[in-house]
């Protein structure tokens, strides 16, 4: 997709969604792995599993959902001001993240295309619906006469390497919490219909039933290789996992509360919610889930977000360089020492049934 020239008196709004492109910790990433492991993974003690899912995929219950009807006729006038700046940033992120999924799953159906055949024939069908949910946003853009250049983005990108093992970890949760984002939102405005500020949210609850196979698929893999599940460092895995994902939405969103705001939602506890369902989903597959319900367990993500505003506005002071590093140091310190601290709250173990997740 190539990126059309806005209109005169847009260039200045497309400036400010590219300089809020650049790359940060939270910021979408793009990902590659080590495609001959991943070729050469046995996943045939779960091959029955996997080629279900394969199935449903198959029946591609959204080839006619993201279809943009007269919904669309003029629903962006009304969105001005602070609501239309941090909505275009919703969409820019979104649609980079959902093309990221896209590239990965792509390139893993090339790459093993005749050298396993399940998983190649797996990622080729989650690309497609990666694919239309990229075009879908990126079209979305088009109505406030911006687009992302998606193909600029391909090259563009630093790609960050994750072993297979990790890329199943991350993978997973991301799809499964998109899950529980996109369920949760629909649901409030499917009873709050006036906080239905533009119609790509009436799409949700189809779109979310992707992600939650997405999930499933990863599940399957992760089930056909028992060794990233089943002995202490699987257990320490899914525990780093579950925090840097969790974390790093509740640092996101909080950011960025204005857009929440605008749907009637509070950003802190939309993110409990979510992050409890997401967490319970987990115990159903990993090992150990966290303990969610430990009194500090949110007020530490709480501390967080003061750190992480504090080092927004020295980014935006203007001062130097080296000045506004030195500040940043006390405040980089302390959020890690605070995620250190969560790491080590004490887990809560699924794999036995002698303890159960609420």
């Amino acid at each position: 997709m190539v990126a059309t020239k806005p209109p005169k008196n847009q260039v200045a709004e497309q400036s400010d969604v590219q300089s809020r492109s650049k790359d940060t910790i939270l910021t979408p990433r793009f990902y590659t792995t080590d495609f001959e492991e991943m070729a050469n993974m046995d996943v045939s003690s779960n091959e029955e599993e996997l080629q279900a899912i394969i199935a449903e995929f198959k029946e591609d219950y959204n080839r006619h959902h993201f279809v943009r009807n007269d919904q669309f006729d003029g629903a962006w006038d009304h969105i001005q001001g602070e609501k239309r700046k941090v909505f275009v940033e919703f969409l820019e992120r979104s649609c980079t993240a959902e093309f990221s999924g896209f590239l990965l799953y792509k390139e893993l159906a090339r790459k093993l295309k005749g050298r396993n055949p399940i998983l190649a024939e797996g990622f080729d069908l989650m690309s497609r619906d990666e694919a239309r949910h990229a075009g879908f946003l990126n079209k979305a853009m088009s109505d406030f006469d911006l687009q992302l250049d998606l193909g600029f983005l391909t090259k563009s990108k630093d790609y960050t390497f994750f072993k297979p093992k990790f890329i199943f970890y991350a993978t997973y949760l991301s799809e499964k919490i998109g899950y529980w984002r996109y369920i949760t939102i629909f649901r409030h405005l499917e009873q709050n219909p006036e906080d239905t500020i533009y119609p790509i949210f009436n799409f949700f609850d189809n779109w979310c039933q992707d992600e939650n196979r997405h999930g499933d698929f990863f599940a399957a893999m992760m089930k056909s290789q028992p060794q990233f599940l089943n002995d202490l460092k699987a257990r320490l895995w899914c525990r780093f996992f579950l925090l840097s994902v969790f974390a790093t939405m509740y640092l996101n969103d909080i950011q960025r509360k204005a857009f929440y705001a605008s749907l009637g939602l509070d950003a802190r506890e939309y993110d409990i919610e979510v992050i409890k369902k997401t967490n319970a989903s987990a115990g159903r597959l990993f090992p150990v889930v966290l303990d969610v319900e430990h009194p500090q367990f949110f007020a530490q993500l709480d501390e967080c977000t003061k750190h992480t505003a504090a080092i927004s506005e020295i980014s935006n002071s203007g001062q130097n360089k080296v000045l506004q590093t030195l500040r940043k140091i006390p405040h980089i310190t302390a959020i890690g020492s605070k995620l250190i601290n969560l790491y080590f709250i004490k887990t809560i173990r699924t794999d036995n049934e002698t303890e159960v997740v609420r």
